[in-house]
């Protein structure tokens, strides 16, 4: 064997040194999330939910779990974590505080199709600092936690809050794009850092235009972070004006498939839950939760674990694969006439006891100044809330009229109104008039 040069020597070690940096380097890289099936598929869970405990950073930190009843662990579920405003509870994030069930995480627990893992973790003195990225690592080890104790589908992973949690739902996009697949903040801003934030996350900013606490200004900023990542493109969406106690929702246009940005601006002041048409607010009644659950069923499911050979597949027993409720195409009504109004009808989700119904006003030819929308309810069939309408009700006849912001349809255009319903869905007969 011919003896290596002092020279060659030298280049063979220090080739050697860069190539093992350079691998050391990419073991360094953070993997990028794999979607699918977690640890906990096909094991029997060790979990319960209710108030928990976890060490996280040295510290003892509490965390509240609900997990769906009827758990399957051949299915894989959407994680969703709900974080608590300022001086609030992982609790009042639970259970929905004076509103009570229906607006428990904040109103997502209710439309879920039993089939969503909820996680509301405490703040340390009821806040999110986040200090030294204290918070994001508690995420980080429940995150842990619950995939390797529970089925989790990893590409249905989403955060939401108001206020402070608003603002650490952001941090959790932009430190953790990988994970989150997307976001939702309620009148937020940036009080837990962004740490990187240069990642594409789909984004919800939903924000009140005369918010005493925390100035709209600080919601357009958050989103325009998203807006910049997502490759959107820029615009300025329409916001209402004070006193006509409306909102809008914008959907931005051009952004990198997968990756939304949507904004709603309401005339409201530093509230989760505003109502159209007054200045109360209440989770119970507000379109938000609608509208937030619509956003977030858009997102595709990982495939089924069903393939794992530890793991047999119920598809009968089970919720839909991506644990939202599960959109239908079923429709009625047709699209108007000439000059008349149309009405068509579409069921949006479907869960036990319930369903989230949608309603298309339509113009003909010629525009219209109002519009009136009438059907009979199904046997068991009562409305629980309505957004973006007027309901009146004589026993199972509904009458649906328009309010002072969607009266007014264009030719060839359309509107829309929605409501929850107890009951199971089915297809009405529709039937519009306009003055």
């Amino acid at each position: 064997m011919r003896r290596m040069t002092t020279p060659a020597r030298h280049r063979w070690i220090l080739g050697s040194l860069l190539t093992l940096a350079l691998a050391g380097a990419v073991l360094l890289v953070p993997r990028l999330a794999e979607a699918g099936p977690t640890a906990g598929c096909g094991k029997t869970p060790t979990l319960t939910s209710g108030t928990r405990s976890i060490q996280s950073g040295g510290q003892n930190r509490s965390y509240v779990l609900s997990i769906p009843s009827g758990y399957n662990n051949t299915h894989a579920y959407r994680l969703i974590f709900g974080l608590h405003w300022l001086n609030g509870t992982a609790n009042d994030v639970a259970t929905g505080g004076p509103d009570g069930a229906a607006w428990a995480f904040y109103g997502q627990k209710q439309l879920s199709n039993n089939g969503t893992i909820f996680v509301a973790p405490q703040g340390i003195d009821n806040g999110w600092a986040n200090t030294n990225g204290r918070d994001v690592t508690l995420v980080d080890d429940l995150v842990r936690l619950v995939e390797g104790d529970l089925c989790v589908d990893t590409s249905q992973i989403f955060a939401m809050g108001w206020s402070y949690g608003g603002s650490m739902s952001y941090a959790l996009a932009c430190a953790r794009p990988t994970v989150f697949r997307a976001v939702v903040v309620y009148s937020g801003a940036n009080l837990s850092g962004c740490s990187g934030g240069t990642q594409p996350v789909a984004y919800f900013g939903i924000h009140g235009t005369h918010d005493s606490v925390l100035n709209i200004s600080n919601g357009r900023s958050l989103r325009d972070t998203f807006v910049r990542n997502n490759g959107c493109s820029a615009q300025s969406p329409r916001e209402p004006s004070q006193g006509s106690l409306t909102h809008y929702t914008t959907a931005y246009s051009g952004c990198r498939s997968g990756y939304p940005v949507q904004w709603a601006a309401f005339d409201g002041d530093h509230t989760p839950s505003p109502v159209d048409g007054t200045t109360s607010t209440s989770g119970t009644r507000t379109w938000t939760s609608a509208e937030v659950n619509t956003f977030l069923a858009q997102f595709p499911s990982s495939p089924s674990p069903s393939g794992s050979p530890s793991i047999t597949s119920s598809p009968s027993s089970s919720p839909s694969a991506s644990g939202s409720p599960s959109p239908s195409s079923s429709s009625s009504g047709s699209p108007a006439p000439g000059g008349a109004c149309g009405a068509t009808y579409r069921t949006i989700n479907t869960w036990p006891g319930g369903f989230q119904g949608e309603v298309t006003v339509s113009a003909g030819n010629a525009p219209i100044t109002g519009w009136t929308v009438r059907w009979t309810l199904a046997s068991g069939q009562t409305i629980t809330q309505v957004w973006s309408a007027t309901l009146s009700a004589a026993g199972s006849n509904v009458t649906m009229s328009n309010v002072s912001y969607n009266g007014s349809v264009g030719s060839n255009a359309s509107t829309t109104f929605g409501f929850l319903a107890n009951g199971s869905p089915s297809t009405p007969s529709l039937t519009c008039t306009s003055p």
